[in-house]
């Protein structure tokens, strides 16, 4: 059984957000996050402004061999990657983290809500992409997923091991709480086909990820998939699209030892899209959840530790929204929290 941090806040059905945002000035969305999402803001990603703030090029400065052409990412792994090895492992075992910081020309929106400073929030959330999606996703020079290099995957798992314990350093200069959640949508294709990675494998990335981080750390999958893996790792909370799959989660027993142990459901309930988003209302989304939960509760979970041990979110990034749509969203976000918890947890 895996051990999982202990919050040293309520969570209790308090809202955030995942990370991406449609605008392009970081300005602009850093007020809207700190305007609605006052307990525990996020820094926005803003990949409409530059193909570098895509979740695949915003975290792989510095990684051995890799190179940005046009719109292309990519490792080339037919020169040799033994200096930039080198460099990786010296920096990880010395916790060298600077090393491996986040410049502004890759993360505007998180160097602005760094320099803003969100007024006395209860914690703050950053985000990273997950190994398995990055390592999946990012192919060689001949358009193979590096993760199916042995060498190269391990390099993935401590470079972004060390993104992470970077961004963790400058969160908690903000807030002594700090939540970071490894986005994994390529998850929804683990265990198919087209993916030959066997699950304790993926396990193991995520695990080696998770290395030396203190923040809680979450896990998100927007898409449907084998749940049972990430409620066997030592992720303190799993984020999913309740909106779109809002029973899938019920349907293992594992979620009944992940949350008798600590672990904490972020039900991504609120929309992202225009349209789905001018149709809904805190009452319609309110009645979604509490169905949401009902599931977990046939399952024998009590529904105070349920509702102690949850955040509200919407179901994934809202880059897909207008800017108009992406404040919509984090209004319902905000206003569907206040009204959850004046009626079940007052």
């Amino acid at each position: 059984m895996k051990t999982l941090s202990r919050p040293p806040f309520h969570l209790s059905g308090m809202p955030t957000a995942i990370g991406s945002m449609p605008h392009k000035e970081p300005g602009k969305a850093c007020a809207l996050v700190t305007k609605y999402l006052k307990e525990i803001p996020f820094w926005p990603q803003l990949p409409k402004r530059s193909f570098l703030e895509n979740m695949y090029a915003q975290y792989s400065e510095a990684f051995p061999g890799l190179l940005i052409e046009l719109d292309r990412i990519y490792v080339n792994l037919s020169r040799g990657i033994d200096e930039g090895l080198e460099k990786l492992y010296s920096a990880y075992l010395e916790n060298r983290s600077e090393d491996f910081a986040i410049s502004k020309e890759y993360a505007a929106g998180l160097h602005e809500f760094l320099d803003k400073r969100p007024s006395n929030p209860v914690a703050v959330k950053g985000q990273i992409t997950g190994p398995f999606t990055w390592g999946m996703t990012v192919t060689d020079e001949n358009r193979r997923p590096v993760l199916y290099d042995e060498t190269a995957a391990d390099a993935v798992v401590k470079h972004l091991n060390m993104k992470a314990r970077w961004q963790e350093s400058k969160l908690r200069e903000l807030s002594d709480n700090t939540i970071i959640f490894f986005d994994e949508p390529y998850m929804s294709a683990a265990g198919s086909a087209f993916v030959s990675i066997p699950r304790e494998r993926i396990t193991e990335l995520i695990e080696g990820t998770f290395e030396n981080i203190r923040s809680l750390k979450g896990v998100h999958c927007c898409g449907n998939t084998d749940w049972s893996i990430l409620l066997n790792t030592s992720a303190d909370i799993i984020n999913f699209d309740a909106y779109s799959y809002g029973n899938t989660i019920s349907l293992y027993t594992e979620v009944k030892d992940f949350i008798e142990r600590g672990g904490v459901i972020a039900w991504g309930i609120v929309p992202r899209e225009d349209k789905a988003l001018q149709n809904e209302a805190v009452k319609n989304l309110l009645d979604r959840l509490t169905d949401c939960m009902a599931g977990l509760e046939r399952k024998g979970i009590g529904r105070d530790k349920l509702l102690k041990q949850s955040l509200i979110t919407p179901a994934c990034g809202l880059e897909p929204a207008s800017e108009e749509g992406a404040e919509k969203a984090l209004q319902l976000l905000a206003e569907l929290s206040a009204t959850f918890r004046k009626k079940y947890l007052k």
